[in-house]
């Protein structure tokens, strides 16, 4: 199967195994030319670059670059294809063939508790958005559970726009509507501030602002499809913001993947076939194409065994709570069918989303912007279980499934439709980790990302092996950019940052050692060089802390919270220092038994 190459203008076949040698090659000649650009205007008087007119200053650039941020929502960790995965993604592909991976970069792992983190640079506590949003914040858990972003926190666009950028924001936001993207310093915006997800299908779900701008973009009924309609968005934005004349910032923030699985029955029919091979086949197939990668090895990597469906409900666990998810193998030919095109609307999703990132690569390319653009891509936690293995139909916590047969097997991602595709197929978006969103664990906070620049970077195709969290990615923009992290915004007074800058480590260079705390819901984790001791829940052994060495262990299979006690017990007494230092509060549930028990409580 071919596919068309926005990013290079080249055929390609499905996949981006050769393809990124390719791209590395051209990339090698640019790098050159810009080393030699690069030179020339280091030779330049400096009173040219003061009265050039630019706003701010960016290192060794000749002008601050511009900034596309691309998030996907519940995207696992090897659903791209430069991470492995089998999902037709050329554009996102040939960013990290011109640019920078990372293979240890953590979320928050959920999806507004990670947004919270990337636009502020904090720990979700300490920007005020601990688990969830919400209107009722719970009386007694403090601010660090206020359900909306703090007043303590300053937003990349409140550090972005006082160095003269214009920011914008698509899609999905999840901040809180009471804290929305135009009280947070951005200019323009159109997506959803209220709820996790929409029907992509509606567009009342929908809005622009500030109140009162008229829709430049607005399809006529039954023709509207939210992840096509942010991507044109996010163009039409970038084109406003060329226009301005200032540097700019637009973050394009996808539901997508996000259930409901929805997509037009079309762009799904491809992937039927694929998907009818299974989640155990396709696995083990994404697992080699890592190590084929250059991503993993298979001394220190192995791949988990299938993970249990974390569910204490049998009703909504499709019969699977605490068992491991079923072999595919074992199901009959009807539910394989319809569970096939649950993960194919997933894929589309995907694909729909990449199309976004060609779309803006194609424009920047033409308006000469590319090279002095900095792109980051990545998703928000890991790929998202609910609830039981052969997903759910309409309202999730009810999760009832529907097996459709026939005709109606089409039907599924359709317009009026609410499902998921379940926690199999989730356990392969994670592959090759255990568990899932929601958790601590790796399968739940790793994320794949990409960062490409070629006038800032100048590397291509490389790997980098570091630990990182996308609370990185504030102090990463305000070291390119230029920019002033505030003490105060008006009355308010502004939290330190938490994060540091990632530029050290994209261009070939060291990050500091730190420790990386972790808390969401009754999962809990501690990250210090290669040990991580981590604090699963809803899982029907014991509950009780875990210890590995991610050296030798990334996959989380060899337990060492027995072979060293005391690494462990220190670990967990450093967590329960960082969790009291950023707010992390303990809603009530069943308390920890063993010697490694230690929880934070106020």
């Amino acid at each position: 199967m071919e596919v068309r190459n926005l990013f290079w203008g080249k055929r390609n076949r499905l996949g981006c195994h050769g393809r990124l040698h390719e791209l590395g090659s051209c990339a090698s000649k640019r790098s050159l030319f810009f080393q030699a650009r690069s030179c020339i205007s280091i030779a330049l008087p400096v009173f040219l670059l003061i009265t050039s007119g630019l706003v701010g200053s960016c290192r060794g650039q000749a002008k601050p670059p511009n900034i596309v941020i691309v998030l996907a929502d519940d995207l696992g960790y090897s659903d791209l294809g430069c991470y492995g995965g089998e999902i037709n993604t050329p554009n996102i592909d040939a960013l990290a063939g011109g640019g920078v991976r990372m293979t240890q970069v953590y979320n928050s792992a959920r999806c507004c508790p990670s947004r919270a983190s990337l636009m502020t640079g904090l720990y979700p506590t300490q920007a005020g958005i601990g688990d969830f949003t919400t209107r009722k914040p719970h009386p007694t858990r403090g601010p660090g559970y206020a359900g909306r972003l703090s007043g303590n926190c300053a937003t990349i666009a409140e550090v972005l726009s006082p160095a003269g950028y214009a920011c914008y924001y698509v899609g999905k936001w999840h901040l809180h509507e009471d804290t929305g993207p135009i009280r947070r310093g951005f200019d323009e915006f159109y997506g959803y501030t209220r709820g996790y997800a929409q029907d992509q299908y509606d567009p009342k779900a929908y809005h622009r602002l500030p109140s009162g701008r008229e829709k430049e973009i607005d399809p006529p009924d039954g023709e509207y499809y939210a992840t096509d309609v942010f991507n044109d968005y996010a163009l039409e934005f970038i084109k406003q913001a060329q226009r301005t004349g200032k540097p700019w910032f637009v973050f394009l923030s996808h539901s997508s993947p996000h259930f409901p699985v929805q997509a037009p029955a079309d762009r799904a029919d491809k992937y039927d076939e694929v998907y009818r091979r299974g989640w155990d086949v396709l696995r083990q197939e994404r697992f080699e194409r890592m190590q084929e990668l250059g991503l993993i090895d298979g001394e220190h990597w192995k791949l988990s065994p299938r993970s249990i469906v974390p569910v204490d409900r049998d009703d909504i666990a499709n019969g699977f709570s605490g068992q491991e998810n079923p072999a595919w193998d074992s199901l009959g030919e009807d539910r394989q069918i319809d569970l096939a095109r649950r993960m194919a609307v997933f894929a589309a999703m995907v694909e729909g989303v990449d199309d976004g990132v060609g779309q803006i690569v194609e424009h920047l390319k033409q308006s000469n912007d590319l090279d002095n653009t900095l792109i980051l891509f990545l998703s928000d936690n890991g790929a998202c279980y609910e609830w039981g293995p052969f997903g759910f139909d309409g309202t999730s916590r009810r999760g009832k499934t529907k097996l459709r047969t026939g005709d109606a097997v089409r039907q599924i991602g359709g317009r009026g439709t609410h499902q998921s595709y379940g926690s199999a197929w989730a356990n392969l978006g994670n592959t090759p980790f255990r568990n899932y969103k929601h958790f601590t664990h790796e399968g739940g906070i790793s994320t794949p990302f990409i960062a490409h620049w070629p006038d800032g970077l100048g590397r291509q195709a490389a790997w980098v092996r570091q630990p990182a969290h996308v609370m990185d990615i504030m102090p990463t923009l305000i070291e390119a950019c230029g920019a002033t992290y505030p003490t105060q915004i008006g009355e308010r007074e502004i939290t330190p940052l938490e994060g540091t800058s990632l530029l050290p480590a994209l261009k070939g260079g060291e990050l500091p050692d730190r420790t990386l705390g972790f808390d969401h819901q009754a999962a809990h984790a501690i990250r210090q060089g290669d040990w991580k001791a981590v604090y699963g829940k809803r899982m029907p052994e014991r509950l009780q802390w875990e210890l590995y060495n991610l050296a030798d262990d990334r996959c989380e299979m060899i337990n060492l919270a027995e072979a060293e006690p005391e690494r462990l017990n220190q670990m967990i007494a450093d967590w329960n220092r960082w969790a009291t230092r950023v707010g992390v509060i303990w809603e009530s549930g069943p308390r920890q038994r063993g010697q490694n028990n230690g929880r934070a409580k106020k």
